[in-house]
């Protein structure tokens, strides 16, 4: 085929909308409507003679042939992005390009920033704080730190774990000694309970510690992530299943107490990228202190778990 006929608009938007599996948020990457895309795709597919999709009720799934086209444009696409992100000028000061979820970001990793600061004085942070995947492209972030319930692989990128995720209670000094005794876990039932997005982390907690179902409280404050949980435990407004890796910090200065021994581990963090081993300098600096970094933390996980 003469390259003057190439559909590249369509290809453009069949290699988005393939790589999502969705049409709206291949609208949303290329900053163009959802029937943009469907109509590019259906271009392609007159264009080919054949179908790159099957369509059913809210979702999409690739042909055999779909998934051919796909692999090959994201292969291409990819090359290309790497060839003009190599072609472009070196900025003055060399920046390590991170995406990191946002609990972690504030509760973890802000308060260490400074000492890869004074590591690495030639290289600028920039933090992507999002929870969403990313594809790591040039205009994303080359590293993410990213929470996940079990081990799994992200698609077209490498992940390499960093530390468990450990739930156990935590409160306040002035609550502890003025609320409600914690004698036992069952005495929890008696205080304000502080649940992260929903209420199944403590229900797991409960049960891991021999709480009896009847006795486990099912009221409390939601609230959006970990690190606005910590802060509410820290303010005295009730008791938080804190993450021990997030709080390591406050427990050490004892701004937060750990009134049990039941620890529930329910996921873990990953380093994750498109390829661990072929970062930039900055992204590769980064990359090996945040490792040095997650392995003191696990080491204090170590001596709580005992």
């Amino acid at each position: 085929m003469k390259r003057g006929r190439l559909p590249l608009t369509a290809l453009r938007s069949f290699e988005a909308a393939g790589r999502h599996l969705s049409f709206s948020r291949a609208a949303e990457e290329l900053f163009v409507s959802q029937a943009a895309i469907s109509r590019q795709v259906r271009e392609l597919e007159v264009f080919l003679r054949q179908p790159l999709f099957e369509r059913h009720h809210r979702r999409v799934e690739l042909t055999d042939t779909g998934q051919r086209l796909l692999d090959q444009l994201v292969t291409s696409f990819d090359a290309i992005d790497g060839l003009l992100s190599d072609l472009v000028a070196t900025p003055a000061q060399a920046v390590a390009c991170v995406s990191v979820d946002p609990s972690l970001a504030t509760s973890w990793l802000v308060p260490r920033l400074n000492r890869f600061r004074q590591l690495r004085p030639d290289i600028d942070i920039s933090l992507d704080v999002d929870t969403r995947l990313i594809d790591f492209r040039s205009d994303q972030a080359e590293l993410a730190l990213r929470f996940s319930a079990h081990a799994t692989s992200w698609p077209r990128s490498e992940a390499e774990l960093m530390a468990p995720v450990i739930d156990s209670p935590v409160l306040s000094p002035a609550l502890f000694k003025s609320g409600p005794p914690l004698e036992s876990p069952t005495d929890l039932r008696r205080h304000t309970l502080l649940h992260e997005e929903n209420r199944q982390d403590w229900t797991r907690w409960f049960e891991a510690a021999g709480v009896a179902d009847d006795a486990m409280p099912e009221r409390g404050p939601l609230l959006a992530d970990a690190s606005l949980a910590k802060q509410a435990a820290m303010l005295g407004h009730g008791v938080a299943l804190g993450d021990l890796l997030l709080v390591q910090e406050e427990l050490t200065a004892h701004t937060l107490i750990k009134p049990f021994d039941t620890n529930v581990r329910c996921g873990a963090y990953w380093l994750v990228a498109r390829s661990l081993r072929n970062l930039s300098e900055p992204a590769r600096a980064f990359a090996d202190w945040v490792r040095g970094e997650f392995a003191e933390s696990r080491r204090f996980l170590d001596d709580i778990e005992g």
